[in-house]
């Protein structure tokens, strides 16, 4: 799939801009502040709801406006679907695919993308919550239905947490015990089908990173991906990572659940004294290592870089492979300028062979030749020139 047309209108910086793209690499060109991450960042949003800049959908409203609309046309097989979303500040936000409306969590049916930017380094140097986030979107993208039961765990996740609390403040009574109890049981439920999927999603991961690192950096160096889960951590703390629980290969629903169950028990006065939930998929992580070393806090700069931008291509890999829509569009934001010639050269190559590259850039001549396409420059939120 790849798109072959973008239209905003008071979406960031963009009171209304038309966007024609073609097949290969397109290349968005513009000075720092000039809108050219706004754009990626909107066909971002189709494909995962969501922001890689801000948690919030209305500081992607143009200021001043009450929505923004963002606006695809896709073709995949000689077929074209229009997709569109409307961002609104103080209503449900509305999707429509081919002028027909559809509920929004369904727009990553219609359209995939896997974008990289330099905020994703945090995927190595930041907190666990980023890495969670990044499996959850790729979880959702494959499979949508997994969105409503992430959403119903953080639903019964916040009503245990109500319940922990009110318990340590005035004792746990009888009637609490039981009511703690059902919770207890639907906690389990939804959170051993997420360990599950993260699990077996890691697994899948785990060939792609290893292979794109090393086309990246080099065959010397070797990226691997495991998963730290805490139903078999043996304490509460909030930061040790027990390596007992951190475990490659996938753990089934059935297992998950009978650990989850385990762990809540052990966890149990703990629970009651915090007032919180202390062991489940929210709590877990995603371990990346590096030459047998934790990436965090060991990789440099370049390698910490290196590895995020592997992590991403890699769920572009996993998608391609089962995806009835063909190819992601693979999006680059700002990335060569971080980048030594060497591996801009192999990056180039890597992501060669996408029916679609959309390429952010300060200056053109950070671009490998290899990528060379379809240019658009832009200026103050307009498009100012286009060349191929």
């Amino acid at each position: 799939m790849y798109v072959i047309h973008l239209a905003l209108t008071d979406f960031r910086n963009y009171e209304t801009v038309e966007v024609p793209m073609v097949r290969g690499a397109n290349i968005f060109v513009g000075s720092n502040g000039q809108g050219k991450t706004n754009l990626v960042e909107a066909l971002g949003y189709l494909s995962t709801l969501g922001s890689h800049r801000v948690s919030s959908d209305h500081a992607m409203i143009r200021a001043g406006q009450d929505s923004a609309i963002v606006r695809a046309r896709l073709e995949h097989d000689d077929r074209q679907v229009l997709a569109e979303v409307q961002l609104n500040r103080t209503s449900a936000n509305r999707a429509q695919v081919n002028r027909s409306p559809i509920k929004t969590r369904e727009l990553p049916r219609y359209f995939a993308s896997v974008l990289f930017a330099p905020e994703d380094l945090a995927l190595v140097r930041g907190e666990p919550s980023g890495r969670r986030r990044f499996m959850d979107e790729l979880l959702v993208q494959r499979s949508p239905r997994m969105s409503g039961v992430m959403t119903d765990y953080e639903r019964v996740l916040k009503q245990r947490n109500t319940l922990l609390k009110s318990a340590r403040s005035s004792g746990l009574k009888e009637n609490q015990l039981s009511t703690l109890e059902i919770w207890d049981e639907r906690l389990i439920a939804l959170g051993s089908e997420i360990i599950e999927a993260r699990s077996a999603l890691v697994a899948e991961l785990l060939p792609e990173v290893s292979r794109a690192y090393s086309a990246i950096a080099g065959e010397e160096h070797s990226a691997s991906l495991s998963t730290y889960l805490s139903i078999l951590s043996s304490g509460a703390d909030d930061d040790a990572i027990d390596d007992a629980a951190t475990r490659g290969g996938v753990i089934s629903a059935a297992d998950a659940a009978v650990n989850y169950k385990n762990s809540l028990a052990r966890l149990r006065r703990a629970e009651l004294d915090r007032g919180l939930t202390l062991a489940g998929p929210h709590r877990d992580d995603l371990v990346l290592t590096l030459n047998g070393l934790p990436a965090r806090g060991y990789a440099s700069h370049g390698e910490s870089w290196s590895f995020a931008l592997s992590l991403k291509l890699a769920s572009a890999e996993v998608l391609r492979r089962e995806s009835a829509l063909g190819d992601p569009v693979l999006i680059l934001d700002d990335v060569f300028a971080e980048l030594d010639e060497a591996r801009r050269a192999r990056l180039a190559s890597a992501v060669g062979g996408f029916e679609q590259v959309l390429i952010t850039a300060a200056v053109l001549d950070d671009v490998p030749e290899d990528l060379a396409g379809h240019i658009v420059k832009i200026k103050a939120g307009r498009v100012v020139e286009e060349e191929s």
